[in-house]
């Protein structure tokens, strides 16, 4: 089994950014997965990207959710 890699684009000045990694962080690693958190605005691609549209969960290169995550979504997806 693969582990997946989650990441968390998030803006330092991005309250709900750290309401939504405390959430997540319990199911990501429950599913033995990986959490990487990507401030948005140390990467212009990412900034372009995503602007001021964070937080944003990935998962292995593919957009899941955005401003808001369900924790059993994330988790089936992880399974």
């Amino acid at each position: 089994m693969s582990q997946h890699v989650v990441e968390l684009m998030v803006r330092p000045t991005c309250g709900s950014c750290n309401r939504v990694k405390e959430q997540i962080t319990p199911v990501i690693q429950e599913a033995c997965a990986q959490l990487e958190v990507r401030n948005v605005e140390d990467n212009r691609e990412l900034e372009v990207e995503f602007g001021d549209r964070v937080p944003v969960v990935v998962i292995d290169g593919e957009e899941f959710a955005c401003w808001e995550v369900d924790n059993e979504e994330l988790a089936a997806e992880l399974r």
